[in-house]
């Protein structure tokens, strides 16, 4: 990008930010090429961060909850990037990128920045490019990193795969809803958190949080930390401050056990991977020779001439 200023990044300006990430996530191949360089550039600045994914089932609260965790951490000194992955039309490709209306308080803020980020194109609710953004949120000195996912589902995988503490909230009365989450997703779990726990769905909140604290301790995890269930009320600010201690205690304990720093290095690890089957991948599709071959492949298999194996194996060897 012309004129982009490494040091205004560096020195936490906002706008800077926002140009950064704008190239992260530009299918140009310029843009593409750029962004690495700023991104290897910034990695000795990054990995400072409290990472905390946050995911939920639909109408569960989760941008005020976020919006009113936001603002405690903020009253405790914190600087607070929110990573909101809006859900794009499958249809049109277009995403509403609503979060800063739906945020309205903490978007204010001079000591947040929230950005959203079309999911389009990224396995579940987590846009491609949200690890680098991190990258980028860190070395631009923000202490809480806070990723918002579009909901509950296999896809959620690749969030706890990329933040050092996974929360998953919950509606008061969700026992029926316990059964249509899949298992994976609460052994990935860090803390199950029960919102809107306020008025009339006070008591049926901690009824909820019996019924899942006894689901979780049939399943496994992590050795050094019980997954725990709480309750809270973003609406009313009620034991946000709760949550927070909960993470805090978390991550004293990571770093006692040296959890903390072995998941960061397996994350990274995982995360290359990943690129080299996305570069495979885009690979394939810009060999002339695979393009070529590929419909009368395609038709062989559909023709049972030859296996989808022989057929792949074909592929594979022209690249």
């Amino acid at each position: 990008m012309p004129g982009f200023d490494l040091h205004s990044l560096l020195s936490g300006k906002r706008r800077a930010l926002a140009k950064a990430i704008t190239l992260v996530e530009s299918r140009l191949p310029q843009d593409m090429v750029e962004a690495q360089q700023i991104l290897e550039q910034v990695l000795p600045h990054s990995g400072k961060s409290l990472r905390i994914g946050i995911t939920g089932v639909p109408g569960v609260g989760k941008s005020t909850f976020i919006e009113a965790f936001g603002l405690y951490l903020i009253e405790q000194g914190k600087r607070v990037a929110v990573l909101a992955v809006d859900p794009s039309s499958p249809i049109a490709g277009g995403s509403i990128l609503g979060d800063k209306t739906r945020m309205e308080e903490l978007s204010r803020k001079e000591q947040a920045f929230i950005r959203p980020s079309p999911s389009v194109g990224a396995l579940g609710g987590v846009a491609q490019k949200t690890r680098e953004t991190m990258l980028l949120c860190e070395a631009a000195g923000y202490d809480v990193i806070l990723v918002e996912t579009v909901g509950v589902g296999q896809s959620e995988y690749q969030v706890a795969g990329m933040v050092d503490f996974f929360m998953v909230l919950m509606l008061p009365g969700g026992g029926d809803e316990l059964q249509g989450i899949k298992k994976g997703i609460l052994e990935l779990a860090d803390a199950l958190v029960i919102n809107k726990a306020d008025g009339e769905s006070e008591k049926l909140a901690g009824l909820t949080k019996q019924q899942y604290a006894g689901a979780m301790s049939l399943l496994r995890h992590n050795s050094f930390w019980k997954p725990q269930v709480m309750t809270c009320s973003a609406l009313k600010i009620h034991n946000i401050d709760t949550v927070w201690e909960m993470i805090s205690d978390y991550l004293r304990q990571a770093e006692l056990n040296g959890a903390f720093s072995a998941q960061r290095v397996q994350q990274n690890c995982d995360w290359m991977h990943q690129l080299i089957n996305q570069m495979l991948l885009s690979k394939l599709d810009q060999s002339s020779d695979v393009v070529a071959a590929l419909p009368g492949l395609e038709a062989d298999v559909a023709n049972q001439r030859v296996t989808p194996y022989a057929a792949a194996r074909q592929i594979i060897n022209l690249l």
